[in-house]
């Protein structure tokens, strides 16, 4: 187990943190430090890389200038059992990338989880595409981790996408994902497709979430995937996809397949500006508006550029 090293948290009125290994590359505390600028406070979201997660959570509890923290791989699932309470979001997802505070007895705080990656896949569609064209569509998610949880979610919850079709390489990760839908009734319009015959007998999909890295297909799991995809993207009935990889860079072979297909691509950082807001409205109460997400918009595009 690996200790992490204190932020120094002196120049700040107040912060909040992001925990995960590795982080070095977030773009989180750019965002989180251009919506506190723009309301004019002194606060900021500081990194803590570390493998210790039990030790922070310790940390954050005689932190006294501590907002609430976003936590990230590996911990998302990790973390739960550390929590005293989980919103609807966190319980349904089954993962958590955010810790807000609630008063507990004897001045104590109430730990709770919630995930706001939901919020921001919502929001990158909803501010990106005009109108709701995919409500009452089929949705497509490409790959099996904590990401297609929260994109399930978002389609069933907040786009009104019917049957959610499910591609990725390895099968065993996607069974995990139906089980836990299953378990928590949530399973009825989930469709794992396997092959590129299954892919052509289903209605074309309306809105699609690619949440794997960038790579080219290699293994014969990956081609027949990549295959599946196409099938989906060629039809005559077109959507939109939301690239969720956008580190190192925006520009993957997914995005550029989905532009082949004249489907509208939306970059992952609408995503995770959305979810930045969300945090940043929980821990602080600042209203989110127009202005903050444009502000947060520049500062994350900003860092990108810098970082080529």
């Amino acid at each position: 187990m690996t200790e992490f090293t204190l932020p120094d948290t002196s120049s700040f009125e107040k912060v909040a943190y992001l925990v995960g290994i590795p982080i070095a590359h977030s773009k989180s505390p750019s965002l989180h430090r251009a919506i506190y600028t723009a309301v004019g406070k002194n606060w900021a979201q500081l990194l803590c890389e570390t493998s210790d997660l039990e030790g922070f959570l310790h940390y954050l509890k005689r932190d006294p200038k501590c907002m609430g923290s976003g936590v990230t791989m590996p911990f998302k699932v990790a973390v739960i059992p550390h929590l005293d309470e989980l919103t609807d979001e966190g319980r349904a997802i089954g993962a958590v990338n955010t810790i807000f505070f609630k008063p507990g007895s004897n001045r104590s705080r109430r730990f709770c989880g919630t995930n706001t990656d939901c919020l921001g896949i919502r929001d990158a569609f909803q501010t990106n595409v005009k109108g709701a064209p995919y409500r009452g569509k089929p949705g497509l998610i490409i790959g099996g981790g904590g990401t297609c949880r929260a994109a399930i979610y978002t389609l069933q919850h907040f786009m009104g996408c019917s049957p959610i079709y499910i591609i990725n390489r390895d099968e065993r990760e996607v069974e995990a994902v139906l089980q836990e839908c299953h378990n928590r009734g949530a399973a009825a319009d989930l469709i794992h497709v396997q092959t590129v015959a299954q892919a052509r007998s289903l209605p074309a999909p309306g809105a699609a979430v690619s949440a794997v890295p960038d790579f080219p297909a290699v293994t014969q799991e990956e081609k027949v995937v990549r295959e599946i995809l196409k099938v989906f993207l060629n039809t005559d009935e077109k959507g939109a996809l939301l690239e969720m990889c956008y580190h190192p860079s925006p520009d993957t072979e997914i995005s550029r397949l989905t532009l082949e297909a004249r489907w509208q691509v939306i970059g992952g950082i609408e995503a995770m500006i959305g979810q930045g807001l969300a945090q940043a409205g929980l821990w602080t109460g600042i209203e989110i508006d127009e202005r903050l997400r444009n502000v947060s918009r520049e500062a994350v595009e900003m860092q990108m550029r810098a970082s080529l």
